[in-house]
């Protein structure tokens, strides 16, 4: 019997769990979590009690983030997973391989130009693996897009038309935390698109050439907030008498799970977790719009917007024999807010195929259990499980990763400029 893979893991905030919970239970077999990294104690011990007390598992040994190399000597992980705030994923992914570990990370892989391309260096002169976990790739309806494209079904694509709405309870969670600054995140664009850049990517089998790209802050911040004739403003919800009845508010004391990881926490770091959204020091976009052309000569016209009445996206497929139209109703939730079980769970799905000389017809699409239609099981096997052989290629590296952030880093870039971008000029890849 193979030994099992030993695991560590950096970043115990929200998105921690999905990878932790997967090791502490159905892959106990094949796997190991030996340590947890993390700038916070407070968060780190939070998590080792859900180990313990939710899952029955052995708890981690702990490290603060000045110890990672030190970690790294003492358990000898085979690989290193990171679910760290963004900015800092290059700074371990880069680390981990240069100690001689693979990687697992979360997405974005970075957020921007100049950290990809460090990373793609390292990957290259280190000889390790990065894997970015895109789960969107392995939800059901997304494999059948692909395949349906492959096959043929409406020929070679021309256009792809992509509106992505994130509703007042899930989109208004970005402007809340660390998300709101742009150096964290690299903004929606970046860590929120890297999804649906990578879908169209894996979709259409291409990758994008050049990016043209609006945005702006047009309904949270307090500038716009007083343009709608607001004219009372806090800080941060939790114990605050202004944010009583406010829907955008988050009260951290009314959620025992936000409460452990975040509010007990934050006298170590000052991380607060209940921003107003309607407050200063927004630097984030709500509202955007982008247009891509691809190496196969492909255009994407894609849009997003934050403050939507409803969770979901709309999309159109146009090809030379025909169009797919796929539309889907996510259910909203707020990030770590104990409601992982309904992370992307789907409400509604429908694909439709419009063929240019026939009738239109509907897609059947079996959904599997678990979040993102049954996709995130699926993930989580392909990771930590026995892999099987995948003819979608739904696993993506350090280079799909690249590729899916470079859409949006350029349209940062053009948002910025006023001008096109080309993204061979971002990085080289080897």
């Amino acid at each position: 019997m193979s030994a099992k893979k030993r695991y560590v893991l950096v970043g115990t905030g929200g998105r921690a769990e999905f990878f932790y919970g997967a090791i502490a239970t159905a892959y106990r077999g094949t796997s190991e979590l030996v340590a947890f990294c993390d700038i916070n104690r407070t968060r780190m011990a939070y998590a080792n009690k859900l180990l313990a007390e939710k899952y029955d598992y052995p708890q981690a040994r702990t490290y603060l983030s000045d110890e990672f190399d030190r970690m790294i000597e003492i358990e000898k992980p085979d690989a290193v997973i990171v679910t760290s705030v963004d900015r800092t994923h290059h700074h371990y992914i880069i680390r981990a391989m240069e100690l001689g570990c693979d990687v697992i990370t979360e997405k974005p892989m970075t957020v921007d130009a100049r950290k990809c391309q460090e990373i793609l260096d390292a990957v290259d002169r280190t000889g390790r693996n990065v894997r970015v976990t895109f789960n969107y790739r392995y939800a059901p309806h997304h494999t059948k897009a692909r395949e349906l494209i492959a096959s043929g079904t409406i020929g070679r694509i021309q256009s792809v038309h992509f509106e992505w709405l994130l509703n007042t309870r899930h989109g208004a969670d970005y402007f809340r935390r660390w998300h709101r600054d742009k150096r964290n995140s690299g903004g929606l664009l970046v860590h929120k698109s890297t999804h649906h850049f990578d879908l169209v990517n894996f979709w259409i089998g291409s990758q994008p050439e050049t990016v043209f790209a609006f945005g702006d802050l047009l309904f949270y911040g307090r500038e716009n907030a007083e343009r709608r004739g607001v004219t009372q403003f806090y800080e941060r919800a939790t114990g605050n008498p202004l944010a009583k009845d406010d829907p955008f508010a988050l009260q951290l004391d009314d959620n025992e799970h936000l409460k452990a990881m975040y509010l007990d926490a934050e006298h170590e770091d000052g991380y607060r977790r209940d921003q107003s959204v309607f407050g200063d020091g927004i630097s984030i976009e709500d509202t955007m719009g982008v247009i891509v052309r691809y190496r196969n000569q492909a255009i994407l016209t894609y849009s997003l917007i934050a403050n939507a009445p409803w969770e979901g996206y709309r999309i159109a497929f146009n090809g030379t024999k025909g169009r797919v139209e796929m539309d889907v109703v996510e259910q909203s939730y707020v990030n770590a807010g104990g409601e992982k079980k309904d992370e992307g769970a789907l409400k509604h799905q429908s694909i439709k195929v419009l063929p240019m000389f026939g009738a239109p017809y509907e897609v059947e699409v079996k959904e599997g259990e678990g979040g993102h239609g049954g996709g995130d099981p699926v993930l989580l096997n392909d990771i930590f499980g026995t892999p099987v052989e995948d003819p979608f290629h739904r696993a993506a590296n350090h280079v799909d990763g690249a590729r899916s952030i470079l859409t949006g880093i350029a349209a940062n870039r053009s948002i910025q400029t006023g001008e096109a971008v080309r993204v061979a000029d971002l990085v080289k890849f080897h």
